[in-house]
């Protein structure tokens, strides 16, 4: 069996409307490709190749997208009067096997995680937003989750604040930072590791959320763990967002790829 990959992707990213209005988050590009595949890359980096995708929102575009996979990423030849015969002239393949599933347009994280339960047959998974990035150790994350036994491990990052941090003396500014880390809290970046027995604390009612209930339930009852991640992690919840990612690509300086 074989240890598998569930991303959550079907959410509608209300505050990134400039792009999703025309096509769902996982599908905005960083570099020319959607920040999907850049997620799943990670993981396959680190051997995880088997993927399930939790569709909703505009699902239909991620489908065609990895069904013409190589259509989209190479030059080809293409004869007319035998439109299957089709020949690539790059090597941009991929060796990865992706699930696609339509966990409805309505569903929270929990449902639609409860959703693709058939299709998990190892006794750990992963699972990970669809709009996460990180130099995240998922090896190292793996291990951890094993050794610890209980049934969800969550990947704390320590976010930067949005705004800049002032300290002040009545009218005078005595310092400033601008967008510091904060140094007490820990935040859930995605990158999850569960057993099987993640699946009792969920439902399939469009309405079960996963941070809402069920991982505060785990938390409740002793079985949820946290591995710390200090290194790189960006989300990409505005355009301001999408932007400063795509900067950093075209930078040379992204930080979730690894080398």
């Amino acid at each position: 069996m074989t240890t598998k990959v569930v991303i959550l992707c079907g959410g509608m990213g209300t505050r990134l409307k400039e792009e999703t209005e025309y096509r769902p988050k996982p599908m905005v590009q960083i570099g020319g490709r959607p920040i999907l595949w850049h997620i799943m890359n990670i993981f396959a980096s680190h051997g995880l190749k088997e993927f399930v995708l939790c569709l909703g929102y505009k699902g239909e575009m991620i489908k065609e997208y990895f069904q013409n996979f190589g259509i989209h990423n190479n030059d080809f030849t293409i004869k007319m009067s035998h439109p299957q015969d089709i020949t690539y002239h790059s090597d941009n393949t991929i060796d990865w096997t992706i699930t696609l599933a339509d966990t409805g347009a309505a569903s929270l994280k929990g449902a639609r995680l409860k959703k693709i339960e058939k299709y998990i047959d190892d006794d750990i998974f992963l699972t990970s937003y669809g709009d996460s990035l990180g130099n995240i150790d998922v090896s190292s994350l793996i291990d951890f989750h094993k050794r610890h036994g209980k049934i969800a491990t969550i990947t704390g990052i320590n976010p930067t604040s949005r705004f800049g941090e002032i300290k002040f003396k009545g009218d005078k500014v005595i310092s400033f930072r601008e967008k510091p880390k904060s140094l007490k809290t820990l935040v859930n970046g995605g990158f999850m590791v569960f057993r099987k027995e993640i699946f009792n604390y969920l439902t399939d009612a469009d309405t079960c959320d996963l941070e809402y209930g069920p991982l505060e339930k785990l938390a409740r009852d002793g079985q949820l763990m946290i591995f710390k991640h200090e290194g790189f992690w960006a989300c990409m919840d505005t355009i301001r967002d999408m932007e400063y990612l795509n900067e950093l690509w075209n930078s040379n300086n992204a930080g979730w790829v690894l080398h």
